[in-house]
């Protein structure tokens, strides 16, 4: 049994009423104020979402372990407790400042189920969270299990990380948002789980670069449901494979580990489409814009893209009338174009952001010059779209429907992202719903919609 006492101190009480329904957390808190301090905020936070701090060691689900490493005694003592624990509950989550030298404490006992140093108050909860996933009463909860969201329920967006180490010369993104700062996999994995919970079908994976999650963490392992799996790219992607979801990439840069996404693609594991900006085919004008330049090797990259995964779907961005932009460079980017194919493409006239490295750039391109290349560049790439849409009739596809309106369903197919995207509309039978996968066959098209009926 845990006894309150200092310098091990064990903060336990009972939770009664509501015990028999919520997870229960013992806690023992070991070391010097700053960890008493510490452990009165996990208790907090853990109170927040409704846990029940136990007792005694028999009756908690798991235990938290805030250890003290400042001299050898104290380290015996955590050791001690941290073996005590195991031996009582055998649901053990170390934390604090032992958890710095996590090779000792791994040795000594390699069935702690997490470790995590001093103040990682988020960890200590992601650990929690893993072990006893937090309980949702929708009759006393202010907040869904998913969180409050803005999308329709059968689907969601999933910020893997903020800021960006890019300079692009036309953006003030890294001036706004600061540098790349990227989510561990596992707290961006259960967060995912918890989105799929709650009915979401389809995960949309969003950054400022997408390619470069998990650099700035040195692509970090982390663990979520017994696995490791890297903060990275690819191994975010393979653990949100196991969710059984769509899951959609966005805002992806073409470094050469995109070629990795390939296999998970045409296994059906992660829906074979690409959000890429490629911004430009002009190596001067993307010189100017700070960006990747070499459009040939962009072109072979699609052909192998495409033959690797040949229902792909490719979209992106582009800009017009950068400042010096000339008229054969323009011309040139239509002919990236036509040999591309891009499925899905926007396109902007150049304007000037507050702050912009490219403000200062010479010979600015008209306005009138500039609306007339947006109009040129979109009806050559309205052209391709209705091309390449007219492959798909006669085929059958699986469609997540978003809404019905006047007796039509309006949902996409993996081609097509929310609000970005087009659409496939079809009768909508007795008992279609929103969040609905259903199968379509393809009976006509239009440069950017789908029509068709259920089979």
């Amino acid at each position: 049994m845990l006894v309150a006492s200092r310098p091990y101190n064990c903060a336990f009480e009972g939770c009664h009423a509501m015990s028999k329904v919520a997870p229960t957390v013992g806690f023992v808190s070991l070391g010097c104020p700053k960890a008493l301090v510490d452990s009165e905020r996990i208790l907090t936070q853990l109170k927040v979402e409704g846990y029940c701090i136990a007792p005694t060691y028999q009756k908690a689900d798991a235990v938290v372990v805030n250890t003290c490493g400042f001299i050898e005694s104290a380290v015996q003592e955590s050791l001690d407790a941290i073996g005590e624990a195991l031996h009582e509950n055998g649901k053990v989550i170390v934390t604090g400042c032992l958890g710095k030298r996590a090779d000792l404490i791994r040795e000594a006992y390699p069935e702690v189920l997490s470790i995590s140093g001093p103040q990682d108050y988020a960890g200590v909860m992601d650990a929690v969270h893993a072990v006893l996933p937090p309980k949702h009463d929708p009759l006393m909860d202010l907040v869904p299990a998913a969180g409050v969201k803005l999308t329709p329920k059968h689907y969601a967006y999933l910020k893997i990380a903020e800021g960006c180490n890019h300079r692009c010369s036309f953006c003030i993104i890294p001036s706004m948002r600061g540098q790349l700062a990227s989510r561990p996999v596992d707290e961006v994995l259960r967060e995912a789980e918890k989105l799929v919970a709650g009915g979401v079908r389809e995960l949309l994976v969003i950054s400022q670069d997408t390619s470069a999650y998990g650099s700035d963490l040195r692509y970090a392992s982390r663990q979520w449901r017994g696995q490791s799996w890297q903060t990275r790219m690819t191994g975010l992607c393979e653990g949100l494979a196991d969710l059984n979801v769509w899951v959609r990439l966005h805002y992806v840069y073409p470094y050469p580990h995109v070629d990795e996404l390939m296999p998970l693609m045409a296994a059906g594991k992660l829906l074979p489409y690409l959000d890429i900006p490629f911004q430009h085919a002009s190596p001067r004008i993307l010189k100017l814009m700070k960006r990747p330049g070499n459009i040939d090797r962009t072109l072979e990259r699609i052909q192998a893209w495409r033959r690797a995964v040949p229902e792909l779907t490719l979209r992106s961005t582009f800009i017009v009338g950068f400042p010096g932009e000339t008229e054969a460079e323009f011309e040139m980017l239509l002919d990236f174009l036509r040999a591309a194919q891009l499925d899905r493409v926007g396109a902007f006239a150049y304007s000037a952001v507050a702050g912009a490295a490219a403000n200062d750039l010479p010979d600015p391109v008209p306005d009138e010059a500039k609306l007339d290349r947006l109009e040129r560049f979109m009806e050559v790439q309205a052209e391709i779209s209705a091309t390449r849409l007219k492959r798909r009739l006669g085929q059958q596809l699986r469609i997540l429907v978003d809404e019905i309106k006047d007796g039509i369903a309006h949902g996409r197919s993996s081609a097509d992202a929310p609000e970005i995207d087009g659409l496939v509309r079809f009768p909508a039978e007795s008992g279609i719903r929103p969040g609905q996968f259903v199968e379509i066959l393809v009976e006509d098209a239009d440069t950017h919609d789908l029509w068709g009926r259920r089979v």
